[in-house]
């Protein structure tokens, strides 16, 4: 493997050994505190705090995923010298890139509602800026299409979404009935998400070449399911 298939493996690399763990944590301690909530069962009084402390690393853990996932992809889709749009692009996306990681910054320590609100926007704003460049290969665009709903992107964008109104409601989530009830019914779906990228991440793996591979590999016809002969000596 060259250093650049190095690059690609980051991604699903901290999903499995970082984010899955996280999501089976909060999961466990948001039914142990839902379970308390109810008085069915003796549970520490901490079981609360931990789940909303780990639910925030989640959050963050899920968006700077997603981020380092984009850079790659941008990132190496061609060689720099290469890179579409020359350098003026490339720091366009950088500063891109930048804010939107202080936004998320400014999310985890911001405590006004509004400020929250905001910052949470312009996280999600920020990743789907990046995710709609030419470089990010998605299965479709279009919500009328199976191929969107089987699409590990776009998945991947909608949890994102969730995980930024868990973090920028917070405070809500705690006080608020209503609130929390939306996030239950938030976090049920984003449950769901995570299994199917678990599912479409392992499927866009098999389909991903090593680097050194694309040049025979994209020779292929995908629709037909057919390769070109290797053998030099076959006839055409």
């Amino acid at each position: 493997m060259a250093g650049v298939d190095w690059l690609w493996i980051l991604h699903p690399f901290l999903a499995v050994v970082l984010v899955y763990p996280l999501v089976g944590v909060v999961v466990r301690l948001a039914i142990q505190t839902r379970a308390r909530r109810l008085q069915n069962q003796k549970l520490p009084v901490t079981v609360g705090r931990d789940h909303s402390d780990l639910g925030r690393w989640l959050a963050a853990a899920v968006v700077l995923l997603v981020l380092i996932a984009l850079s790659v992809v941008i990132g190496t889709k061609a060689p720099l010298v290469q890179f579409e749009g020359g350098l003026a692009r490339a720091i366009q996306l950088l500063l891109v890139l930048f804010g939107t990681i202080v936004s998320l910054l400014a999310l985890w320590r911001c405590t006004r509602p509004g400020l929250r609100l905001a910052f949470s926007l312009i996280t999600w704003a920020g990743v789907l800026g990046l995710g709609a460049q030419p470089e990010v290969w998605r299965l479709s665009d279009n919500p009328f299409t199976p191929a969107f709903w089987q699409s590990h992107y776009w998945a991947g964008v909608g949890v994102t979404g969730l995980m930024l109104f868990s973090l920028g409601a917070r405070a809500e989530i705690l006080r608020d009935i209503r609130i929390r009830r939306l996030h239950v019914t938030a976090n049920v779906l984003a449950a769901l998400l995570f299994l199917t990228q678990g599912l479409t991440g392992t499927r866009d793996l098999l389909e991903i070449p090593l680097s050194w591979q694309k040049s025979t590999i994209y020779r292929c016809d995908f629709n037909a399911k057919t390769c070109p002969s290797l053998d030099p000596n076959a006839q055409s």
